[in-house]
């Protein structure tokens, strides 16, 4: 089958598949994006179309788009309404690292580029697995506290705890990471104190994470990353995308942040 036989105007309402696309080199087929895309900077350039929960219909209308690209249920509100306008709509769902790997091998099929698409997933899980594999040759592994969000506060999701784990440390909150939903990660500031972590790194949705404040809350002072000066952050673009992102760039900054304890 020719390139035509397959979706060529795509709106991505998520970074992720944006960034998946133009590895596969089939960025020209993507019309619109979401407005936080970053990745790649040349896909700025594209016409964009959405926050995470909103979208500008009239300007998606205007792409005449033959296949729209979600995820996850928070956008299921958006989806509906391009249903109802007659768009075909594929919403991924990943929440581990291997659902990442599958989901870049589908959109390779997606587009009728499956060979690109499990070379792409194969190349990146090599990178994990030798950053994986530096990792275990350090003699400890520090207890590390992700924040996703501070107010209140939720400890990260699923693909962060693993990449984590990649990168040589421990989450402190290994059982929450099934949480699929933000409200089920949710902890206590006693629990984070109880948990006492050696790193605390924060990446909180888009907002800049305010190290002062953490150092500041009530009993954190007890902390051996408090005292140690070892709180950091990741931005949401490199690690809160579940794609190539936080599978390369976010990975590599947890790795370092594990190199720079003790």
């Amino acid at each position: 089958m020719t390139s035509a036989s397959f979706p060529t105007r795509i709106v991505c309402l998520t970074e992720e598949t944006t960034e998946t696309l133009y590895l596969l080199g089939e960025g020209d087929r993507v019309v619109g994006v979401s407005g936080y895309t970053v990745r790649p900077p040349e896909a700025r350039q594209k016409p964009r179309v959405s926050s995470f929960l909103h979208a500008r219909y009239d300007r998606i209308d205007a792409l005449k788009p033959d296949l729209v690209l979600a995820f996850s249920d928070l956008q299921a509100e958006i989806t509906s309404e391009l249903v109802r306008r007659g768009y075909p709509v594929f919403t991924f769902n990943q929440r581990t690292v291997e659902e990442i790997l599958q989901m870049i091998r589908v959109l390779g099929g997606i587009v009728g580029c499956p060979e690109k698409g499990n070379a792409l997933a194969g190349e990146l899980r090599s990178g994990l697995e030798r950053i994986r594999q530096s990792a275990a040759q350090r003699p400890h592994r520090p207890r590390v506290y992700f924040e996703e969000w501070d107010d209140p506060l939720i400890s990260g999701i699923c693909w962060v705890d693993e990449l984590v784990e990649i990168a040589g440390g421990d989450p402190v909150f290994p059982e929450l990471r099934h949480g699929r939903l933000a409200k089920d990660r949710i902890v206590t500031s006693e629990q984070v104190i109880a948990a006492a972590p050696d790193i605390v790194i924060g990446s909180w949705c888009g907002k800049p994470v305010r190290r002062e404040r953490i150092a500041a809350r009530t009993g954190w002072d007890r902390l051996p990353a408090i005292q140690a000066g070892q709180i950091d952050e990741i931005k949401s673009a490199y690690i809160l995308q579940p794609g190539p992102a936080a599978l390369t760039e976010g990975v590599v900054q947890l790795q370092r942040i594990m190199q720079a304890w003790g």
